[in-house]
C-alpha cells in the first residue's frame, strides 16, 4: 500500500516529507515483527503509527491494545501488564489476565514508555528476548507472541543517563526507530490541517467554516506550535465556536495565539542542571550582558554632558567620578570588537564647552571580568565555594575547575 492511500486510510492530514518519509517506514516495517519505537513531541500524532503497523500486518485479526504506561500508578502497572493470582496482594480477589496475556498472538502499543518503573523494566525485557513472563503472585513462566510498539516524548538518551530507563532495554525496543516531526517542521501541513478541523467543526456545530486571509496564514504558519496538532486542533475549535466572523485576520488569531509564545528563537537552557545552575556560556552570557548595559548607561551620560551647556560643576564632578568607575570596571582588553575608550579628564569643563572625547582602541576581556567576579565572590564569602558558587549561580564543580583553571589562590 502506498503512502497516500495509507493517509487516505488512516485520515491523515499533510504532505511534509518528513510525514511521508514516516508513514513510509511503519508501511515497510509492518509486515514484519521487529519491535518499534516511535519518537517525538507530544501532540504529533504518534498513537496513529502503531495502528498502521498493526492494520498492515499478518497480526490484524488479533487483539490490539494500546497501554498509556504513565497513567498508570507503579504499584499495579505489573499487575495491568502481566495479570495477578489471587491472594497475590491486598484487593486481589481473584486471578487476572494481563495485557500481554491477552494480546497473545497481537500487538501492544505502549505509550510513554519512558515512564516505566525500573522494576517493570526488567519484567518488559524479559518478554523481548525470550517471550516469557510471570504473573504478579506466581511461579509459572507463561509464553506469549505479543508485537511490542513503543513510544516516548522524552529523549531516552537523557532517562538512562540519569538512570531512570535500561540501556538494554532502549535497544531492544529501537530495532526500528520511527521519528515523527513536530509541527513547525512540517509547516506546509499546518494550513492544510486548519481547513480540515475546520471544515470538521463547521460540520459538528452547524456553521460557516472558517478562512484566513494572507497574513493570518502567514502568522498561522510562523507559529512554533508547542503543543503540535493537538494544540491547532484546540485553537481552530475555539475559533470556530466564538468567532462571528468567518474570514479571519491576523488580530483575532492574536486573540488565541498568545504573542509571548510565537517568537522562534532559540533558548539556551542546560538539560542536565538543576535551575539554580548555569553553564559556562550562561556566565559568559551575564558578564557580556552586564557589561553592555554598563556601556549603554555610559554612552548616554556622555550624550547628556555634551548636549547639555552650563552644566554645574558639582555635577560635572559627579559624572567624572562615575566614568572612572565605569572605566575601571571594564579595563582590559581582548574582546573582538573595539570599544570607545573615554578618559574622564577629558570630560572636564573648558571656556564653557564640553570637550569630545576622544576614541580609542580598545576591547573587553571575558576571561579576565570572569576571573575578577570570581575573586570577588570568594572574598565575599571567605573562600567558602558552595556559597561563592550559588552567588555566581554556577555549581560548585564548574567553580572548582574555574578557579583550577584560572590558578585562583
Amino acid at each position: 500500500m502506498d503512502v497516500q492511500s495509507i493517509k487516505l486510510r488512516f485520515g491523515i492530514i499533510g504532505n511534509s516529507p518528513l510525514l511521508n518519509r514516516a508513514i513510509d517506514i511503519a508501511s515497510q516495517v509492518a509486515p514484519t515483527d521487529i519491535t518499534v519505537m516511535i519518537n517525538g513531541e507530544s501532540g504529533t500524532g504518534k498513537e496513529v503509527f502503531p495502528k498502521i503497523i498493526h492494520q498492515l500486518s499478518p497480526r490484524k485479526h488479533g487483539s490490539y491494545i494500546a497501554v498509556n504506561c504513565g497513567a498508570i500508578p507503579e504499584g499495579t502497572i505489573d499487575s495491568e501488564l502481566f495479570g495477578h493470582e489471587k491472594g497475590s496482594f491486598t484487593g486481589a480477589h481473584e486471578s487476572r489476565k494481563g495485557y500481554f496475556e491477552v494480546a497473545n498472538g497481537g500487538t501492544i502499543f505502549l505509550d510513554e514508555v519512558a515512564e516505566l518503573p525500573l522494576s517493570t523494566q526488567v519484567r518488559l525485557l524479559r518478554v523481548l528476548e525470550s517471550g516469557e513472563f510471570i504473573k504478579v503472585g506466581s511461579s509459572k513462566v507463561i509464553k506469549t507472541d505479543v508485537r511490542i510498539v513503543a513510544a516516548s516524548n522524552v529523549v531516552l538518551f537523557d532517562a538512562i543517563r540519569e538512570g531512570k530507563f535500561r540501556q538494554d532495554l532502549y535497544y531492544r525496543l529501537n530495532t526500528i526507530p520511527i521519528f515523527v516531526a513536530p509541527l513547525r517542521e512540517r509547516k506546509e501541513d499546518i494550513v492544510l490541517l486548519f481547513r480540515k478541523f475546520s471544515t470538521d467543526f463547521a460540520d459538528r456545530y452547524r456553521m460557516p467554516s472558517l478562512k484566513l486571509d494572507d497574513e493570518a496564514t502567514n502568522y498561522l504558519m510562523n507559529f512554533r506550535w508547542p503543543g503540535n496538532v493537538r494544540q491547532l486542533k484546540n485553537i481552530t475549535e475555539q475559533i470556530s465556536i466564538i468567532e462571528e466572523n468567518r474570514l479571519l485576520n491576523v488580530e483575532t488569531l492574536k486573540k488565541y495565539i498568545p504573542e509571548t509564545q510565537y517568537s522562534e528563537l532559540p533558548v539556551l537552557y542546560s538539560r542536565d542542571k538543576g535551575k539554580n545552575e548555569f553553564s559556562e556560556r550562561d556566565l559568559l552570557y551575564k558578564v557580556l550582558f552586564d557589561m553592555k548595559k554598563d556601556i549603554n548607561d555610559l554612552k548616554k551620560l556622555v550624550t547628556d554632558i555634551m548636549t547639555n551647556e552650563g552644566i554645574s560643576q558639582d555635577l560635572q564632578e559627579n559624572n567624572a567620578q562615575l566614568l572612572k568607575q565605569l572605566h575601571y570596571d571594564l579595563e582590559p582588553a581582548e574582546f573582538e570588537s573595539p570599544q570607545v575608550q573615554i578618559q574622564p579628564e577629558q570630560l572636564e569643563h573648558s571656556s564653557g564647552h564640553i570637550q569630545h572625547p576622544e576614541v580609542l582602541e580598545e576591547s573587553l576581556s571575558l576571561q579576565k571580568k570572569e576571573m575578577d567576579m570570581i575573586r570577588k565572590a570568594l572574598e565575599k564569602h571567605n573562600g567558602k565555594r558552595k556559597n561563592a558558587a550559588k552567588e555566581l549561580g554556577i555549581s560548585e564543580r564548574t567553580l572548582y575547575r574555574k578557579i583550577k583553571e584560572y590558578d585562583i589562590r
